[in-house]
């Protein structure tokens, strides 16, 4: 019981804080004095602090409450196909470190897990880490032994990445799908916040998406649910990275985009994709033609998600995302096209907020969602 208020009471501050005692006793149901008595345990342990008084009419001033930030801190891994994005934050989700370094193309799992153990040691110096998330495209398939990860476009094939990284590190391990992570953050702080039912989709690369309803993320039977790169856009279409025809991913992905453009000049994807942004703006017919098809293909596969799932939101995120946000209202016509006029006219599509971030931030919170399970409780 003492553990169930220790975490209802932490996940209050951390979401909602800064809180009052009497704001945190109506917000969980719990009694004022089971708040004060579970309130006093989580200051001495140093986890919540106080941040000031509320003033009041006629009575004492309250005193004002949050999750101290300098507890502890928390590592997001963003492992992308170009290249991973290493951040730290402090408990209030402030950005203390970064480390970025670029992956080769076909890199292998080791190599991909050294970069990631090389980032760590980077923003972990002088710092108490109370555990890192990882985002990694492809499916994340969880089991007591260590996270494996199924990423059929990467050639990835049963590969035990958790154990890879648990030979360099000891900080404690959190893995999970990328687009899911990126859901996960604009759930808690992003275009998100407040909703029920919402897709957020994770344009890079390769194309993902994250499928949350009734507030909490959809796996399926073995967590591979939200492929939505992989649904068929186009019966015997243009061949996948996963082997099968007409995906959307074959399509939309950045990679896919740069293919149909015939762009192979210097630079990495994300270079040369801003490239091509950059021509249609100048007036370039070729470029402005593959960037509106995309759109409208984007569209089209976003139709397919609101038939689907009949969310109330659509988020659009991704470092791919980000640099095709002009798009947006033509992506918006596309699905008013091809989607059902009821569940279309429910639905907002929207970019996220957190920007290239995103990822990175949303693995983050797999070792904060641990802390607030635990109570404030390390591992």
């Amino acid at each position: 019981m003492r553990l169930r208020n220790r975490s209802a009471l932490l996940t209050r501050l951390f979401l909602e804080g800064p809180l009052t005692r009497q704001e945190l006793s109506r917000r969980t149901g719990l009694s004022q004095p089971a708040v004060s008595n579970v309130v006093n345990d989580l200051i001495d342990d140093g986890i919540v602090a106080e941040a000031g008084a509320l003033e009041s009419e006629g009575g004492r001033p309250s005193t004002i409450l949050r999750v101290a930030p300098s507890y502890g801190a928390v590592a997001g891994v963003d492992v992308g196909e170009t290249g991973v994005r290493v951040e730290l934050f402090d408990l209030g989700l402030e950005r203390l470190a970064q480390s970025c370094a670029p992956l080769t193309a076909g890199a292998s799992p080791a190599d991909v897990a050294d970069s990631v153990l090389a980032g760590l040691r980077t923003v972990a110096t002088g710092h108490r880490v109370l555990g890192a998330g990882v985002g990694v495209a492809g499916i994340v398939q969880q089991r007591p032994e260590g996270a494996l990860v199924h990423a059929q476009t990467l050639g990835w094939e049963s590969v035990p990445l958790e154990s890879l990284l648990r030979r360099g590190t000891d900080i404690p391990l959190h893995l999970d799908n990328g687009a899911k992570t990126l859901g996960q953050a604009e759930m808690w702080f992003g275009a998100g916040r407040g909703r029920r039912h919402a897709v957020f989709a994770l344009i890079g690369s390769g194309v993902g998406a994250a499928v949350v309803t009734n507030g909490a993320t959809y796996r399926g039977t073995s967590s591979s649910a939200g492929e939505w790169g992989h649904t068929t856009l186009m019966y015997g279409g243009r061949r996948c990275r996963c082997g099968a025809s007409g995906c959307l991913e074959a399509y939309v992905g950045a990679a896919a985009i740069l293919d149909r453009a015939g762009s192979s000049g210097a630079g990495d994807e994300e270079t040369r994709l801003a490239a091509l942004v950059a021509a249609a703006s100048a007036g370039d017919p070729a470029a402005r033609s593959i960037l509106d098809e995309t759109a409208d293909y984007l569209g089209a596969g976003v139709a397919d998600l609101i038939n689907l799932f009949n969310p109330e939101l659509v988020v659009l995120g991704g470092w791919a995302g980000v640099a095709l946000a002009g798009l947006l209202p033509r992506v918006r016509a596309s699905a008013a096209r091809h989607a059902l006029r009821q569940p279309f006219a429910q639905a907002r599509i929207e970019l996220g907020r957190l920007g290239l971030d995103a990822v990175a931030l949303g693995a983050a919170t797999l070792p904060m969602a641990h802390l607030l399970t635990t109570g404030g409780r390390r591992q």
